[in-house]
């Protein structure tokens, strides 16, 4: 699934997304631009929470993408939430997300985050041994927070090294090889201020290969038969995580989120019967999966830059600033014209960012028809971690972001201006 489930080519011949014209989108609006088609979020968050079922809950992760208009759908859609800041709690909040449904994760969480998600209902999932004693204090005394402790299985997933996090050397979770996850959980139990409902551990991200995931259930189900033998607890929760990958570009083949959630649920009641333990309610936290494929770009084509035997660069008005991952992780796309996207393809071109890096490149050998300054290029699959992690480098405003349905185009993130850029100096 490289496009949003409203994609067509009209009979204009121009690229359309939930009923919109992406050249008269882009007329109006400018470019970048940024489109999520509302259907698109919909069907994947349906699908998701379909395959559970009554067996436990999804929970939509915020760092994929948040804005209020956004968190609002995956919420209609009977989603839970995943957050990993006080930034992210307060645009749920913003959003009218219910906070009992809202986990808060993260690695290095302050006191004022910690009681702010207290305080707000969340349930805390403990990452390291420093937050107990942080929660002491944010908890009042005779009161308990909702908590779960963070895992490491140890088992590295097939996918890019700076996205994979169930390791044994990771900043994530408490280590289940040298004893430390057996000590959380013990701490939690004695802790008077915490109510210690679930085991959680997440292996990385885009992942096609879901025999990663089966193997880190394994993992973590011999972990609970041992708390269960020597500490007599059996969690309500076990999070899985999240980490379902996504079509970037045409030869990419993930598994759907049926295939996901079916997988890890069948391991969990396999892996329960066969230990003799009480199946707990699965969490699974899908982020990119949903956003992703939601998500496409509209850059306008600028300079043209050939170098004889070397290289055609076309430079677009984006790039790193509104979407790093290429450089990051060497993510790959696909870009097509959105006058004419099924034109032939007779030209191999980079097409590069307009920012003052040499590593500014967003697509490096893309067969293409050809392209003239002016033109509108379209990237497909930019729901996720491209705006989530957009940067005001070299002064630039953030785009503007669309949301998209039934052949209607309303914002949902104005672009930012150059006046905005100074809001927070001071003079």
């Amino acid at each position: 699934m490289l496009f949003p489930v409203t994609y067509r080519v009209n009979a204009r011949g121009h690229m359309e997304v939930g009923g919109c014209d992406l050249a008269d989108l882009a007329h109006e609006h400018g470019t970048p631009l940024y489109i999520y088609d509302e259907d698109t979020v919909r069907q994947r968050a349906a699908e998701f929470v379909a395959a559970m079922g009554d067996a436990g809950e999804v929970l939509y992760s915020a760092k994929a993408f948040a804005s209020p208009a956004f968190l609002r759908i995956v919420a209609e859609e009977g989603m839970g939430l995943d957050v990993v800041s006080a930034g992210e709690l307060h645009i749920a909040a913003a959003a009218g997300f219910p906070a009992e449904r809202t986990y808060f994760l993260g690695n290095n969480k302050s006191a004022e985050e910690l009681e702010l998600a207290y305080r707000a209902g969340c349930t805390i999932v403990i990452d390291g041994a420093y937050e107990f004693e942080l929660l002491r204090r944010a908890v009042p005394p005779g009161s308990r927070a909702r908590v779960e402790i963070r895992v490491s299985p140890g088992v590295k997933p097939d996918t890019h090294d700076f996205i994979s996090t169930g390791q044994l050397d990771s900043k994530f979770g408490f280590s289940i090889e040298n004893g430390q996850a057996r000590a959380a959980v013990e701490q939690a139990l004695a802790h008077d201020r915490l109510e210690l409902v679930g085991i959680h551990s997440h292996i990385g991200s885009q992942i096609f290969d879901l025999r990663g995931h089966v193997a880190a259930m394994e993992v973590m189900l011999d972990l609970l038969g041992g708390l269960k033998r020597d500490l007599d607890y059996q969690p309500q929760c076990r999070g899985a995580g999240g980490g379902l990958g996504i079509a970037y570009t045409r030869a990419d083949d993930p598994p759907t989120p049926r295939d996901f959630v079916e997988t890890i649920r069948g391991a969990l009641a396999a892996g329960t019967a066969e230990r003799g333990l009480k199946a707990p309610r699965l969490v699974v936290e899908p982020g990119r999966s949903i956003a992703g494929p939601a998500g496409v770009t509209v850059y306008a084509a600028g300079s043209i830059k050939d170098i004889p035997g070397v290289r055609r660069y076309v430079a677009v008005d984006g790039g790193m600033g509104d979407n790093i991952r290429p450089k990051l992780y060497g993510a790959r796309y696909e870009v097509l014209k959105v006058a004419d996207p099924e034109a032939p393809a007779t030209e191999t071109v980079t097409i590069a960012g307009k920012y003052c890096e040499s590593t500014d490149i967003l697509i490096t050998d893309a067969v293409v028809p050809p392209i003239r300054s002016g033109d509108l290029l379209c990237v497909p699959a930019t729901g996720a971690y491209c705006l989530a992690m957009a940067s005001n480098y070299n002064g630039m405003p953030r785009p503007e972001v669309l949301m998209v349905k039934d052949g209607r185009a309303r914002v949902i993130r104005r672009r930012e201006t150059l006046d905005d850029l100074l809001l927070t100096e001071v003079f």
